[in-house]
């Protein structure tokens, strides 16, 4: 469903607030946007927005909702890149590129607006706006090293060091040794880079190893001075 542009003081306000437009005035962005070079879709939870091998023409602003990049490989496993919330922007580093085709597929993690803009209104704020330019390099950066950093923490570590990696992180956001699970073990298994069965087969290990416990819902560090070490040790 696109929207038109009869919502636009609605997005407006969302944009004023995003890292990339945060520059510029409500009013100087009502200007920017009456040259129709835009268009703004929603998306339902699961569907594709992006698919691998797309070429990319637009910069996107997420507006409401979630996104997801993911890799399939050949035997349809699935790898978790990264999350994307409201606020954030994708395409900006594929835009400009000479092979400017989506490397993963992209989808919607919930219900999803995202406004698509267009690579010529992208080019005149970066010719026009010193500012706007800045933050844009900027953004170009951050996601070059975000994808780096992921590609070469996937892989160097082991399913135990990643697993490992996850639960003192989530040791340390819920400040308990009873882990809850804000995913199933198979959105758990792509986010690390591994197959479901994998998954399962290491925490039956750890389990055995009487690092942890674990149920549908829930991982227990049961030893978290070992969990450290180990950590220490990667």
């Amino acid at each position: 469903m696109v929207i038109t542009k009869g919502n636009t003081m609605d997005f407006i306000k969302l944009l004023a607030n995003t890292d990339l437009f945060k520059c510029f005035s409500e009013d100087e962005l009502t200007n920017i946007f009456n040259n129709g070079n835009y268009y703004i879709k929603t998306y339902n939870k699961d569907s594709v927005i992006y698919f691998q091998n797309e070429i990319c023409k637009s910069m996107d602003i997420i507006l409401i909702g979630n996104i997801v990049i993911q890799k399939i490989d050949s035997e349809g496993n699935v790898l978790t890149i990264n999350d994307f919330a409201g606020g954030d922007a994708i395409g900006e580093n594929l835009l400009f590129s000479t092979n400017n085709k989506y490397p993963m597929t992209i989808t919607a993690k919930s219900n999803a607006v995202i406004l698509h803009i267009k690579k010529e209104l992208i080019l005149k704020l970066c010719q026009t706006d010193y500012s706007f330019l800045k933050i844009f390099l900027e953004s170009l950066s951050n996601k070059a090293l975000m994808l780096t950093d992921k590609i070469t923490s996937l892989s160097m570590k082991t399913i135990r060091q990643s697993i490992i990696d996850f639960l003192l992180y989530e040791h340390h956001v819920q400040e308990s040794t009873k882990i809850k699970l804000n995913m199933t073990k198979k959105e758990l298994a792509e986010k690390i880079g591994a197959q479901r069965t994998s998954l399962s087969r290491e925490l039956t290990k750890m389990r055995n190893d009487g690092l942890i416990d674990f149920n549908s819902k829930f991982i227990y560090i049961k030893d978290t001075n070992m969990l450290n070490a180990l950590h220490k040790g990667n």
